[in-house]
């Protein structure tokens, strides 16, 4: 620090000007540190609006295509697909995530054929969307997810998710030794490039209610999952996590949700240097949206202040369903 004092050093200077304030801004967000969550839904030509996300809707497949061109022209380098499947196709065992005609994988090749290799695709590695109890992974009779049976089932749906044309997959059910088995099944079928980004650090949070809606599992959910998500009390534990993850073979990781696990973002970054994504989760969203609709701020100013704060974390990107508007308003 400076040994300098008032009137030698006045800090106000470098923040009377406009320009001046933009060439010493430390933190820049481009649109290409965003990355466009996107809902799937069967049928054609299908928009259906999320009660609990306003201004979010899921999609049918030709309208998710007409989304990624759309991410394409604002700069946007990645969208994430989260599929909406119909309840008879889910299950117990939740098949329906191997099927390589699901939901999903047709999804991800409508993207392909709409907009070539201009986007990445990232897809969501877990069983929730597929199972008809609504947890990450399987089942025994006392309701106790299963770690080791629900990782062969993960592995097979990463596999599938990669042969269809994803360009990063990202396992989100917190199981444990779930990012070594998918990289070296990935290596082992031919898809080296596809990178693992890592739900390292999901916490068992209470922000997550609309996206359960969006996906259909909210009503299905028996229990809870913090058997396998993490206490929201514990920023050790999440080191731990990640630096297991890292070890395994995730090329990022991602802590989930960002704004009340900003902490957790500097130290991983602080400890480890690895590209770390925060997910601006549904529950986050709808809050900027209750209070901008309430009055109590400037929706953009709201939305630009948290995705910065992201970034002055040490967040290499963010995953939000504002995407499009900030990279309009970052477009200028």
């Amino acid at each position: 620090m400076t040994n300098a004092s008032y009137p030698a050093t006045r800090m106000r200077r470098t923040r009377a000007h406009d320009w001046s304030r933009r060439m010493h801004r430390e933190t820049v967000l481009t649109p290409a540190d965003l990355i466009w969550p996107l809902f799937v839904t069967e049928g054609t030509g299908v928009e259906e609006p999320v009660a609990s996300l306003p201004g979010v809707s899921r999609w049918s497949i030709d309208g998710i295509a007409k989304r990624a061109r759309e991410a394409v022209e604002l700069g946007i380098p990645c969208i994430a697909l989260f599929p909406n499947t119909p309840q008879g196709k889910r299950s117990d065992d939740g098949a329906e995530a191997l099927n390589p005609d699901n939901l999903m994988c047709r999804a991800i090749k409508a993207v392909r054929d709409a907009c070539g290799g201009d986007i990445g695709i990232l897809t969501d590695v877990a069983l929730d969307p597929y199972t008809s109890h609504g947890q990450d992974g399987l089942i025994d009779a006392n309701g106790y997810v299963l770690n080791d049976d629900t990782v062969a089932v993960l592995v097979d749906q990463a596999v599938t998710q990669a042969e269809a044309g994803a360009d990063i997959v990202a396992p989100s059910d917190m199981m444990d030794g779930r990012v070594k088995a998918i990289r070296m099944a990935l290596e082992m079928n031919g898809h080296p490039n596809v990178q693992i980004m890592s739900y390292a650090a999901k916490y068992a949070s209470a922000f997550y209610g609309p996206f359960r809606d969006a996906v259909g599992s909210g009503g299905l959910l028996k229990g809870d999952k913090k058997s396998y998500q993490m206490d929201p009390a514990n920023g050790d534990e999440a080191l731990r996590e990640i630096a297991l993850d890292i070890a395994e073979g995730a090329d990022s990781i991602m802590v989930k949700p960002g704004l009340a696990y900003l902490d957790v973002i500097w130290r991983a970054k602080q400890q480890f240097g690895v590209p770390v994504f925060a997910y601006q989760v549904s529950g986050e969203y709808a809050l900027i949206e209750a209070g901008a609709a309430a009055g109590v701020g400037d929706r953009e100013a709201l939305l630009m202040e948290k995705l910065v704060a992201f970034k002055r974390a040490g967040c290499s990107g963010v995953l939000t369903y504002h995407a499009p508007l900030a990279a309009r308003l970052l477009n200028g």
